[in-house]
């Protein structure tokens, strides 16, 4: 991350924690003059549009009493994590418990199975009716699959 973004996060980090959130990235890309500002939000159960409206707000008031973003005119977009961003963190995979999720570890071994359980060192990863435990330390990249017919509980 640039300066100016561990700046935004940082400035952001905790006013966002009073509504329930975390901060999963912070972005700034050159937009013609202006700038494009992406703050994405997370927290445990999802990430609804009210979530997102009252983050926005709450931003906008933070930044517009800051000036961490400096002179240059902005354009702000807050979201939330998306599927397509790599589990990295303990909460990200706690988060995702039940999901489908490909991981490559560091020896290049490529594991598919569900998320059963996470704790703050590891995750457990049921691959064909086998848990597997998995180290994050071991883990090169995480991502959640996409179901289109996830398996139901009965």
């Amino acid at each position: 991350m640039s300066d100016i973004q561990e700046r935004v996060a940082a400035e952001l980090a905790e006013p966002l924690a009073s509504l329930g959130l975390d901060i999963e990235a912070v972005e700034i890309t050159p937009a013609g003059k202006r700038r494009v500002l992406r703050v994405a939000v997370d927290k445990d159960g999802g990430v609804t549009l009210d979530d997102v409206a009252d983050a926005t707000r709450l931003v906008n008031t933070v930044l517009d009493d800051s000036d961490v973003m400096g002179e240059r005119p902005y354009t702000l977009e807050v979201t939330s994590r998306g599927v397509d961003r790599p589990l990295t963190l303990p909460r990200h995979w706690r988060r995702n418990a039940g999901r489908l999720v490909k991981v490559v570890t560091a020896e290049g071994e490529t594991v598919v199975g569900r998320i059963t359980g996470s704790d703050d060192d590891s995750a457990t990863v049921e691959v064909a009716g086998t848990p597997r435990r998995v180290g994050y330390a071991e883990v090169k990249r995480a991502l959640v699959q996409i179901e289109f017919n996830p398996e139901k509980d009965d």
